[in-house]
C-alpha cells in the first residue's frame, strides 16, 4: 500500500476494509510518524513544520493524480467560497466539465461531491502533520536530541499550533461539529475511539487556545524570518485570532486584537491596491500567504492558473454590476472581455494563465480584511463614526489606486460614506464594501453565512440555497469509513 489519508482521524479507516478509496501520491517532503519517531534530526524537525504548509498552497495534484471528482486536483476553498457564492460562475462558457463544481454553484450537491471532500482532506492531512511536527517539538529532550535552539524550537511551535488552527477554522466554519485530533493517532482503535465529531464550541476553544499559544511563542516582528517571510508570523497569529472573535460575534474581542495588530506597526494599506496580488513579500498589506515558487524541485508553482487557461473561474454578472462606477478594483480583480482572472493570475496582461508552475503568492490573509472586521464589531458595538471612519479608508485607497492602464480614477469616484447612526445603512456599506475589496478572496460565501442571508442573497440571485446549506456535508467515504460512527450533517 501506498501512504494514505483517507479519513478524518489521519490514519486510514477505509484501509480496514477496502484499498479502493486509497490515494495514489506519496506526498513530497511530508514525513511520517514512523519517521519522525526513527529519525529525529534538525532537518526532520524542520521537515514536519514546512510540510505542514502545503495544503494551504494551490500546487496540483498534491493528494492524488488528477482526482477531480474527488475534489483533489487543488485546494477547494475558490470552489465552496467563490463559485458557490454570487461572485462566481464555474466557467466563462457553461458546458459540461466538472459537473459537481456545478452542483456547488447550484446547490444539489450531495455528501459525495467533490467540493467538501477535498475540502475535508486538504485539511485533515494539513493537522496530521502539524500534529507530528508538535510531538517532536514538544518532547523535553528534543533540544539535546536535534541541536535545535529552544529560540528556533519555539519559533516552530508556533508556526505548528497557528497552522492547525487555521485548518481547524476551516472545518468548524464548513462543517460545524468535527473530530478534533490533537496528537498524532497510532492505533486503529484510537482512530475508532477519535472518530467522533466534537461539539463546534469545542474546536472553537481549542482554535483560540492554540492561537494564543502561537502568539506568546512567535518572534515580535513583522515577519517570522527575514530570509523566509512567508513563514507564519506574531501578526498573523493576532489576526486569526481576531477572525476566531469576528465568527463568534465576539465584537470587544475583534476591536481589541486589532487595534493590538495595528500598534504593532507592522502592517498598512499598500497605496496601489494590487500589490496585495502582484508583489514579492515586499508589501505592506499581507500578513499570511502561500509561497509559491516557479521551477522548485518539488514543484511549488501556483497550479490555480492552470484552470484559468480551460476557461474556469468567471464573474457572475450580479458581481461585476456591483461595483460603483470608475472603481480600479473591478478590473484588477478580472478583467471580463479578455477573461483575464487578474487577481488569481497576480498580473494584469493575461501572463500566468494557463501555467500551473507560476509564482504567484496565494493571499491568505491581508490588512484590509482585517480593518473591516474592526468596522463591523464597531458598527455592532455602536461607535458608528469609527465603523465609517474604516470604510472610508479602505475606499479611500481604492480611489487612490491608479486605474489598471496607469492613469487616475475620474474625480467623484467613490466618495465617502457620510455621517449615519443608522446601524443597518452602515452594515450594508459594509456589506458592500466587503464585496467590492475582497471579490475572488475566498470571503464571499462565509461572509453571507455568518451575516445570516446566505439564504436571502442566493434565493435572489436564483439558486436553490436551503437551510442546511449552511453547512457542508461531511464527506460520505469518511462516514462509511468510520463505520456510522462519523454522523452526517442534517439534510444530507
Amino acid at each position: 500500500m501506498k501512504y494514505t489519508y483517507i479519513t478524518a482521524i489521519m490514519i486510514s479507516l477505509a484501509s480496514l476494509t477496502s484499498c479502493q478509496d486509497e490515494l495514489t501520491t506519496e506526498p513530497v517532503g511530508a514525513l511520517t510518524l514512523e519517521q519522525a519517531n526513527s529519525k529525529p534530526t534538525l532537518a526532520s524537525v524542520e521537515s514536519s513544520v514546512t510540510s505542514s504548509y502545503d495544503m494551504l498552497s494551490n500546487k496540483l495534484n498534491q493528494l492524488a493524480e488528477w482526482d477531480w471528482n474527488g475534489g483533489l486536483v487543488f485546494q477547494n476553498d475558490i470552489v465552496i467560497d467563490d463559485i458557490a457564492s454570487d461572485d462566481m460562475e464555474k466557467k466563462w462558457s457553461p458546458d459540461g466539465d466538472q459537473p459537481w463544481m456545478d452542483e456547488i454553484n447550484n446547490f444539489t450537491f450531495t455528501s459525495t461531491n467533490g467540493g467538501p471532500n477535498g475540502l475535508w482532506k486538504y485539511d485533515y492531512e494539513g493537522i496530521k502533520r502539524t500534529n507530528i511536527a508538535l510531538s517532536f517539538l514538544l518532547n523535553e529532550d528534543i533540544e539535546k536530541i536535534t541541536g535545535i535552539t529552544t529560540e528556533r524550537k519555539n519559533q516552530l511551535i508556533g508556526e505548528a499550533y497557528f497552522l492547525r488552527s487555521y485548518y481547524y477554522f476551516s472545518l468548524v466554519t464548513n462543517f460545524g461539529d468535527v473530530p478534533l485530533l490533537l496528537s498524532p493517532v497510532k492505533t486503529y482503535q484510537e482512530a475508532f475511539d477519535l472518530a467522533v465529531r466534537a461539539p463546534k464550541e469545542t474546536v472553537w476553544s481549542q482554535i483560540k487556545t492554540d492561537l494564543e499559544k502561537a502568539k506568546s511563542l512567535l518572534p515580535n516582528s513583522k515577519y517570522g524570518s527575514d530570509t523566509e517571510k512567508w513563514r507564519v508570523s506574531k501578526g498573523a497569529a493576532i489576526a486569526l485570532l481576531a477572525k476566531t472573535a469576528l465568527y463568534n460575534k465576539d465584537w470587544t474581542g475583534v476591536t481589541t486584537l486589532v487595534s493590538e495588530l495595528e500598534a504593532t506597526g507592522f502592517f498598512s494599506l499598500d497605496a496601489n491596491y494590487f500589490d496585495n496580488f502582484s508583489t514579492e513579500y515586499a508589501d505592506n498589506e499581507v500578513i499570511f500567504s502561500y509561497n509559491h515558487v516557479k521551477q522548485a524541485d518539488p514543484r511549488k508553482g501556483n497550479g490555480i492558473c492552470a484552470p484559468l487557461g480551460w476557461g474556469f473561474f468567471a464573474p457572475s454578472d450580479d458581481f461585476l454590476a456591483s461595483f460603483e462606477p470608475n472603481d480600479p478594483r473591478k478590473l484588477y480583480t478580472v478583467n471580463a472581455p479578455q477573461q483575464w482572472v487578474n487577481k488569481l493570475l497576480g498580473t494584469t496582461d493575461g501572463s500566468n494563465k494557463g501555467d500551473d508552475d507560476a509564482s504567484n503568492n496565494k493571499v491568505l490573509i491581508r490588512y484590509a480584511d482585517v480593518l473591516l472586521w474592526k468596522a463591523e464589531a464597531l458598527n455592532e458595538t455602536g461607535d458608528y463614526s469609527g465603523a465609517i471612519s474604516i470604510i472610508n479608508q479602505i475606499r479611500t485607497r481604492a480611489r487612490n489606486t491608479v486605474t489598471v492602464d496607469g492613469t487616475p480614477v475620474p474625480a467623484g469616484t467613490l466618495p465617502d460614506r457620510g455621517a449615519s447612526t443608522d446601524k443597518a445603512t452602515i452594515k450594508n456599506w459594509l456589506i458592500s464594501e466587503r464585496r467590492a475589496e475582497l471579490g475572488f478572496e475566498n470571503q464571499r460565501m462565509p461572509d453571507l453565512k455568518r451575516w445570516g442571508i446566505a439564504k436571502q442573497v442566493m434565493t435572489a440571485h436564483g439558486k436553490n440555497f436551503q437551510d442546511k446549506h449552511m453547512l457542508y456535508p461531511i464527506p460520505q467515504s469518511e462516514v462509511d469509513a468510520s463505520a456510522g460512527l462519523l454522523k452526517q450533517n442534517p439534510g444530507y
